[in-house]
């Protein structure tokens, strides 16, 4: 019965672990872009 409680908790953390990676990921390039956007338009100017 502990196996059976324990399987979904460990579903959870491995479903939880990817997310906070893509979410990093994702915000992590779109810092970037921006950086880019703003040194262009400092560059422009």
């Amino acid at each position: 019965m502990s196996k059976k409680k324990i399987s979904p908790y460990a579903q959870r953390k491995t479903k939880d672990e990817p997310n906070k990676k893509l979410i990093v990921w994702a915000s992590s390039i779109f810092g970037v872009v921006i950086l880019g956007m703003i040194v262009l338009l400092i560059f422009n100017h």
